[in-house]
């Protein structure tokens, strides 16, 4: 049987999961099988928390999302930061700071980042964001080869600018382009997405 891929611009509200086993009415929750009538043994590679949005990639194959979780591939996302960001917390993001994952201290790797000068041609945020309402934001570019829980939101908030904001828009050569929330498009897929 062949195996079905997807890229899915995964909206601001939306669980990486298809299904939850409680009750749909007592959670009101979304799930990405609403966005499209996806098969039955279809799987995220990798999550989005509920909160963030952008590219989340689909496969049927078990085998290719475990070995492409593993490999370490580059996901990059834009995060839009409470404050104007300065160079110095720039530098410690790149160097790795020190998160907590359920309740253990854990040292990010070393990654890429850098600031925006310009806000990203991204679509219209959710309104429940809160944007801007205290201070002004600023935007930057972070470019990972790990994917903890929550980490970017965990790492800005390290070095004083909590993750207003933030979008997945590449894993490995995978871009997100000028998906809209909720869109959904078949791909073909392969452990050479580096």
């Amino acid at each position: 049987m062949k195996n079905s891929h997807f890229k899915v611009y995964k909206p601001f509200g939306i669980l990486s999961q298809m299904s939850s086993n409680e009750e749909r009415q007592l959670r009101k929750k979304k799930f990405l099988s609403e966005l499209y009538p996806f098969a039955k043994d279809i799987m995220p590679i990798g999550r989005l928390d509920e909160k963030s949005e952008g590219l989340l990639l689909m496969t049927t194959d078990g085998l290719l999302s475990d070995t492409i979780n593993r490999k370490g591939i580059e996901k990059e996302y834009l995060a839009q930061v409470d404050g104007l960001i300065d160079q110095q917390a720039v530098l410690e993001l790149s160097k790795g700071v020190e998160i907590g994952i359920f309740g253990t201290k854990y040292r990010t790797k070393p990654c890429k980042v850098s600031c925006l000068k310009t806000s990203p041609d991204l679509p219209i945020a959710n309104s429940k964001i809160r944007l801007g309402r205290h201070r002004p934001t600023s935007w930057i570019r972070i470019i990972l080869t790990e994917g903890k829980f929550r980490q970017v939101r965990k790492m800005t908030a390290a070095v004083g600018f909590p993750t207003l904001r933030l979008v997945r828009v590449r894993i490995g050569t995978i871009k997100l382009g000028q998906m809209q929330p909720g869109e959904v498009e078949p791909i073909q897929l392969n452990t050479d997405i580096i």
